[in-house]
């Protein structure tokens, strides 16, 4: 082997010798914004709060993004999940299924709303659960499903909601992932009866450092949403006697919602640049290497790319998975080696359920000892990695990526 072909884990030169460019994800755009915001704030002598001229018309801008409908701004994706759930009003200790990946904000508010998560396994070969492995836990017991799209791939919300609305039961989308992502033309958020998105430093769009939004389609699901999500408030009740639900304050304050909008604009353009990368960088090397295997998407599905699940062909090279991902890595790719840590089921604050609320209540007349083994998902993690691409990225990085990848395919091919 040569120089230059020597791994660089071997102690060759590196594919890719200097750190790729960050996002730029931040610009004048955003910084008029908070400025125009402490102006107008120093002029008028008080400083700027919540549910003012800001976020109103951010989510006035998010759910005409979205083709219309109502949104309201939160303080973080967790608690977008956490209100949705809340405005619903569920029954204490019902059932609620959720995808066996996700973040733990897509299943802790579950517990906080005093009901019963019930993990649903992934489809085979996915990280998105769908309607078989929901249907193999539904139960009486089941009140609401969140459908989490992970990675900015859709999952089979149309699928889903067949099952779903079949029986009656709400489902939620969590978008936290999957800003702009369709399915058949229509944005994912617009299926649900809520949908929540997050809206941290590291998403598609941001708000800042935390934020996040709740969209829905009919203003009485609105008027609920902004109950939920700020204290029971009686928004839209006029004969209301004080707070009518007992709730967390979630607002999503007027800085946040300013840079928001700003972010908001660029939105399409991220979503548009990161598919166009995925495809220049699909058609110039990794459709073209035995060690990789892009994952199909659903029919009909518009991938946003917040981060590309990739599948490593192990029967096709002479090293592990961890062993191929740490070869790349340290040729400068910048990737995530396992989703392993997202598989909800396994994390130890859900272990001993049977012993913790709200399991060991006795109204709940479930099963506490119930177990959620998900081998879809244990296979997909062990098989996937995530590529992090960005949408500033183009002809440059994308020849630099193919000499990485076409570097370790060859030097571990059978």
């Amino acid at each position: 082997m040569s120089t230059c072909n020597k791994l660089a884990i071997n102690g060759g030169p590196k594919a890719i010798p200097n750190p790729l460019p960050p996002r730029g994800h931040f610009g004048k755009e955003e910084q008029a914004a908070a400025n125009r915001l402490f102006e107008k704030s120093i002029a008028c002598g008080s400083p700027f709060g919540y549910h003012g001229e800001e976020e109103e018309k951010f989510g006035q801008e998010f759910a005409a993004f979205l083709g219309g409908g109502y949104a309201d701004g939160v303080n973080s994706g967790s608690n977008a999940v956490y209100v949705a759930l809340r405005a619903l009003d569920l029954p204490p200790f019902s059932e609620v299924i959720v995808g066996a990946i996700t973040d733990p904000g897509g299943i802790m508010p579950i517990v906080m709303n005093a009901c019963i998560p019930v993990i649903a396994d992934t489809a085979p070969g996915k990280y998105n659960t769908g309607p078989a492995e929901i249907a193999a836990v539904l139960t009486p017991l089941t009140k609401a499903i969140v459908v989490p799209h992970i990675g900015g791939e859709p999952a089979d919300i149309e699928g889903i909601l067949k099952l779903a609305d079949a029986r009656g039961i709400p489902v939620i989308e969590d978008c936290a992932q999957s800003h702009g992502a369709k399915i058949n033309g229509r944005m994912v958020g617009t299926f649900g009866v809520y949908s929540a998105f997050s809206l941290m430093f590291g998403k598609h769009f941001c708000t800042g450092g935390q934020g996040g939004v709740v969209f829905c389609q009919t203003e009485e699901r609105y008027w609920q949403c902004r109950r939920a999500a700020d204290r029971g408030k009686p928004f839209n009740l006029p004969n209301a006697h004080g707070n009518v639900m007992p709730t967390l304050n979630c607002n999503l304050d007027e800085l946040g919602a300013a840079i928001g909008r700003a972010q908001l604009q660029k939105l399409p353009q991220i979503v548009s640049g990161r598919q166009k990368f995925a495809a220049l960088l699909a058609e110039r090397c990794l459709s073209r290497l035995r060690s990789i295997t892009i994952p199909a998407l659903l029919p009909g599905a518009e991938h946003s790319y917040w981060w590309w699940r990739l599948k490593v062909n192990c029967d096709q090279i002479t090293c592990s998975k961890q062993e191929y991902c740490q070869a790349l890595q340290e040729e400068g790719v910048i990737l995530g080696t396992s989703y392993a840590g997202a598989m909800v089921a396994f994390a130890d604050w859900l272990q001993d359920r049977p012993n913790k609320y709200p399991w060991n209540n006795p109204l709940y007349k479930g099963d506490r000892n119930r177990q959620y083994p998900c081998p879809n998902a244990v296979a997909a993690t062990n098989e996937c990695f995530n590529l992090y691409i960005y949408e500033s990225w183009g002809e440059k990085e994308a020849e630099l990526l193919s000499e990485a990848f076409r570097k370790v395919d060859a030097a571990f091919a059978k």
